[in-house]
């Protein structure tokens, strides 16, 4: 609900689902090696129980009627602003070090790539270009209070620091 409530075209269960969550798990052991984090151990659950998502009919979701959402055992404690920018400010960050690391070589290049790559709510502009209307200081600061509460994966990118204002 975050990510559709913020203009991505679908949220990241059923983006997992529509993948396949055993692309998902090779990806997630992949990622978690390079960025230090444990796979979730539901998405090795869901995948050696042969939900697989879209392509088996189940994941995350019960794609046989029609997307509806497993049972939840309780709904999430957390701030609606604290979902929200859990799940785009950490991309956000990510961009941030991709333009700082020279991945991508212009600032309108990662915008668009991200916009028609990964489907970064398109009204938005982009990242970077979303980072530029909200706020450069504004989001910096709000990674640092997600990792004060959340942990190290918040950590702001140094390319913060040197983050061209156009």
């Amino acid at each position: 609900r975050a990510a559709r409530e913020f203009g991505m075209p679908m949220g990241p269960l059923l983006l997992a689902d529509t993948v396949g969550l055993d692309i998902c798990l090779s990806v997630g052991h992949i990622l978690a090696g390079h960025f230090h984090f444990e796979v979730p151990k539901r998405l090795e659950e869901l995948v050696a129980m042969g939900r697989l998502g879209k392509k088996s009919g189940r994941g995350f979701y019960d794609h046989k009627k029609q997307h509806k959402a497993f049972p939840r055992t309780k709904r999430s404690l957390l701030p609606d602003e604290d979902l929200t920018d859990r799940l785009i400010l950490s991309l956000l960050n990510e961009a941030v070090a991709c333009r700082r690391e020279g991945i991508v070589s212009e600032g309108d290049l990662l915008d668009a790539g991200a916009v028609f790559g990964i489907g970064f709510a398109p009204f938005r502009g982009g990242p970077l270009h979303y980072i530029r209307t909200q706020g450069v200081d504004t989001i910096h600061a709000r990674l640092k209070i997600l990792q004060a509460r959340y942990g190290e994966r918040f950590v702001p990118d140094p390319g913060w620091l040197e983050f061209p204002e156009s």
